[in-house]
């Protein structure tokens, strides 16, 4: 489905609560956090490790890929 850090964000996104809203445009989803309330996209196609760290302080998970 994905590639590169796609998949461990994923993962670490449904461990905190997060759950997935709908499809986006292109290759993106939109994501809603229970942590913060707010709803961030997240690309399919995600290949930089500083951009899925950026996601996830967007979602409020202090973990990082």
């Amino acid at each position: 489905m994905g590639s590169g850090f796609y998949a461990p964000l994923r993962k670490i996104l449904l461990d905190h609560g997060c759950e997935l809203r709908r499809q986006g445009k292109g290759s993106h989803e939109i994501w809603h956090s229970p942590i913060n309330g707010r709803s961030f996209p997240v690309a399919v196609t995600i290949a930089s490790r500083v951009l899925a760290n950026a996601i996830l302080k967007q979602a409020g998970i202090v973990h990082k890929v």
